[in-house]
């Protein structure tokens, strides 16, 4: 079956089939002339598939069966923290006080969901060590959007324009993009041996036109910086923002706050680090945790809560509940920045909106399903099982690349920084390529036949033939052992005959493609008959 060509659904079925058939209509029928525009009405009925219920099942199912998932087996994509998400979850996502939420329902009727989201808040700004957070980002990178744009606002707001964002040459795609996407300058820092950032590179390149340092701790490398502390006084030293890309995130819960580093911003990812389904573009959330300087420019509107204990959306008008902010006494004058002057204040998880917000980042209030599976996990777990979490996967990552070791991979693919790790380890494949004339790419596609989803390719791009691997804490033992013992075997099988690996996969839908030329002549749309 999975061989078979894939067609789509307009493809299928015959005229006049249906799988679902509208009830009469039991309210006045109105033309559609008369609500909307002219230019928005069609002209003719759309095209649309006629296909019976069984047939449109079996069109999915076969279509989901050809795609690896993480349902069915090992997904060790470096970064990208594939853990298990808990069937728990889904069924507190689907009852129907929260699958049929209407985004434009009032609040004063949608108090229960306010509520878990204002306990989220509270418990991310915990994780983070940070005090204000706001659940709109609709992804990490969406989060990475706003912490710079928090940063332009709050140099803007103190009367300094600033063009120069410094990022690791370890960091995410996602970082540099972004900073580019939010007008800004990408200046690369480079990495010491170790692994973390070269402080004397920092040191020449910190400077009072750089408006923020967009960093990964632990870095993709899998590596803790241990010069945070010192990272963070040569940052702020000159004026400038810290922000903590959370991709990461899943090996530190618990254990170390981004806050307690110096930290001013930082993102989650909630699709993640708390186990939602994810890949393929969505769906996913990115919140946002800030300093008590950074508050005041949150994105619109924030969530507060009034002294009867009633939560609202407040684009404006209102005051959250919670302490006074911790601002040092001094007289407020014409200087003095615009939130003083203002006086704009700011408490817990809100904020008295106002010139100062950055406005809204999205319709709407962020991904509310997504938000529901991360408080039903954080609450299944405790504080003490975030911490268990985040500790069994360094112990996975480490157990595993121990394992790989005593076959003697290593020789093949060694660790490319450092003897140990934490939640995920990067090797090179330059001796594998040299020696037994393998790419990474080639081990990747004959993974797949031996029934593991190939780990992060190619990245970061420090590290020669790149293969990132993260296991996470929901794998097992025994599968550990068996992804290792794939690798050996791989490793084996190119000693005797390279040309096996170099043209797989042999077992999957679809054999090996020419990427190259998807990229330069990508077929996006198909002509219906």
């Amino acid at each position: 079956m999975q061989r078979e060509a894939a067609v789509t659904i307009f493809e299928r079925g015959a005229p006049g089939r249906r799988a679902f058939q509208c009830p009469d209509l039991d309210v006045p029928a109105v033309d559609p002339a008369a609500l909307l525009p002219a230019h928005l009405l069609r002209a003719h009925e759309p095209r649309l598939p006629e296909v019976s219920e069984p047939e449109l099942v079996r069109h999915y199912v076969r279509l989901s069966k050809r795609n690896f998932d993480l349902d069915s087996g090992f997904y060790p994509l470096g970064s990208c923290t594939m853990k298990h998400n808990p069937r728990l979850h889904e069924r507190v996502a689907a009852l129907p006080g929260h699958a049929r939420l209407h985004p434009l329902q009032d609040p004063e009727r949608a108090q229960g969901a306010l509520e878990l989201m204002w306990n989220l808040q509270q418990a991310l700004a915990e994780i983070a060590g940070l005090p204000h957070v706001s659940l709109q980002p609709s992804a990490g990178s969406h989060g990475e959007l706003a912490g710079l744009l928090l940063t332009r606002a709050y140099h803007e707001d103190r009367g300094q324009t600033r063009h120069k964002v410094l990022t690791p040459d370890t960091a995410h795609g996602t970082n540099p993009a972004t900073v580019t996407m939010a007008g800004f300058q990408v200046v690369a820092l480079a990495t010491n041996p170790d692994g973390g950032i070269d402080l004397d590179d920092l040191r020449a390149k910190a400077d009072e036109d750089v408006a923020c340092l967009m960093l990964t701790n632990p870095n993709t490398l899998g590596l803790f910086d241990a010069n945070i502390v010192q990272i963070a006084e040569i940052v702020h030293g000159v004026g400038a923002t810290l922000y903590y890309d959370g991709a990461n995130l899943n090996a530190v819960m618990g254990l170390s706050r981004p806050g307690d580093m110096g930290f001013d911003i930082v993102h989650f990812n909630l699709h993640k680090s708390f186990t939602q389904p994810h890949g393929g573009g969505g769906p996913g959330s990115g919140p946002i945790a800030v300093s008590q300087r950074i508050a005041p420019y949150l994105p619109l509107p924030v969530l507060v809560r009034d002294a009867d204990g009633r939560f609202d959306l407040d684009d404006g008008g209102g005051v959250a509940e919670g302490p006074e902010p911790q601002i040092a006494e001094r007289a407020v004058t014409a200087e003095a920045p615009i939130g003083e002057r203002m006086g704009i204040v700011a408490s817990r998880n809100g904020t008295r909106p106002g010139s100062q917000s950055i406005g809204r980042l999205r319709g709407f209030q962020g991904n509310y399903g997504c938000f529901v599976r991360a408080y039903a996990y954080i609450c299944s777990l405790g504080a003490d099982g975030l911490k268990d979490a985040s500790e069994t996967a360094v112990l996975n990552a480490n157990y595993l690349l121990a394992r790989l070791r005593q076959h003697g991979v290593a020789e093949y693919l060694p660790l490319a920084y450092g003897q140990l790790c934490l939640h995920e380890f990067v090797l090179s494949g330059g001796p594998m390529k040299r020696e037994l004339g393998l790419k990474t790419l080639d081990l990747a596609k004959r993974l797949l036949d031996h029934g593991f989803h190939p780990p992060t390719v190619y990245f970061p791009l420090l590290v020669e033939e790149a293969l990132m691997v993260e296991p996470t804490e929901t794998e097992t033992r025994e599968t550990l052992d068996a992804f290792a013992d794939a690798i050996a075997a791989i490793l084996r099988e190119a000693a005797e005959d390279p040309e096996i690996a170099r043209n797989a996969p042999y077992t999957t839908p679809v054999r090996r493609l020419d990427e190259v030329a998807a990229a330069k002549n990508p077929v996006i749309r198909q002509e219906l008959k």
